[in-house]
């Protein structure tokens, strides 16, 4: 029974992982030969155009096809998505000349696709297809055509879109991500179109509303000992604690793994200053709580002080508060 259990879990784990690998040399085909002139033209176009963007498709592609839309949206890109046959039955109305369209399809001969990019040719409206067939129907009737080289698809029977909609959506991420750079869209302009949600939230969330405060922020002068540092350690249960001049200025900071690396000379008669870490690491109350976040997760530490614009402590951030708060995991 046992020798069975193992047996399929390693044809589980194999047919798994010859799915990855073949979707992973679609994207290696992708990365290597599809970002060519018809990309740049691409990016140009709906860098210069005073339109939207809009992704059309049918099936699987239709459903990466609105992925694609909605990323663009999200970072900066003005975009819709129009069902080809829908587009055909009224639809069409939502596109103007300034417009760009994007048309996606596998084999690039799907009919429904190919009277939509006719009809958009024969308006003058500039049609951009993403497709893995050179020379289909689709590419006839496009400005240009941008290829997948997907040579097969993860299936067993090379059927249904596996690899080729993995493409299309890294295709599509591609596109987005690339205007959003050139366009130097920022955090600040991000945060406009995501107001809620845990990347709203992220962005728009400073340190100072959940920084520790008062008299949960652990502070000691520079002439108290080690002995006072760790009874105000003990009583915020923060294992850290900020020094300070007599203006209430950062000059170090103290934590309990200090007290750990020190033990063997440490005395608790001893002056904080001696011990100190001096210009710690250190945040001001006003910026975005995940400058903070970043802070912590690449210095790999569990407090950080913070401080308003005259260098003064404010408050304190501890990681367990970051978790609390679903910002980190």
């Amino acid at each position: 029974m046992a020798k069975s259990q193992k047996t399929d879990r390693k044809l589980i784990i194999d047919i798994a992982k010859k799915v990855i690998k073949t979707e992973i040399d679609s994207l290696h085909s992708l990365m290597k030969k599809s970002l060519d002139d018809n990309f740049i033209e691409l990016i140009n176009s709906i860098l210069k155009t005073s339109g939207k963007v809009v992704l059309s498709g049918i099936g699987k592609s239709g459903i990466i096809a609105k992925k694609i839309s909605a990323t663009l949206v999200s970072t900066g890109t003005p975009s819709v998505f129009i069902h080809p046959v829908e587009a055909l039955h009224g639809d069409i109305g939502l596109i103007n000349k300034n417009d760009i369209v994007i048309v996606l399809s596998n084999s690039g001969s799907s009919i429904e696709v190919i009277k939509f990019a006719k009809f958009l040719k024969d308006k003058n409206i500039k049609v951009f297809s993403i497709t893995n067939k050179a020379n289909s129907k689709l590419s006839l009737f496009s400005y240009a055509t941008i290829l997948l080289y997907t040579k097969r698809e993860a299936c067993p029977h090379n059927l249904v879109p596996t690899s080729s909609t993995t493409s299309m959506l890294a295709l599509g991420d591609a596109v987005a991500i690339t205007l959003m750079k050139l366009k130097k869209y920022s955090e600040k302009d991000f945060a406009k179109v995501h107001p809620g949600g845990n990347i709203g939230r992220l962005i728009h969330l400073k340190v100072v509303d959940i920084m520790r405060k008062g008299k949960d922020n652990p502070k000691v002068k520079v002439d108290d000992t080690v002995e006072d540092a760790i009874k105000v350690m003990t009583l915020t249960s923060l294992g850290a604690v900020s020094i300070v001049d007599s203006k209430g200025k950062l000059k170090g900071f103290f934590t309990d793994g200090d007290i750990r690396r020190k033990i063997s000379y440490i005395k608790l008669t001893d002056k904080i200053s001696i011990h100190m870490t001096k210009n710690p690491i250190k945040i001001r109350y006003d910026l975005p709580i995940i400058e903070a976040t970043k802070i912590i997760e690449e210095k790999k530490i569990d407090n950080l002080p913070v401080v308003d614009e005259n260098d003064i402590v404010v408050g304190i951030i501890d990681e367990k508060d970051l978790i609390r708060e679903g910002i980190l995991f």
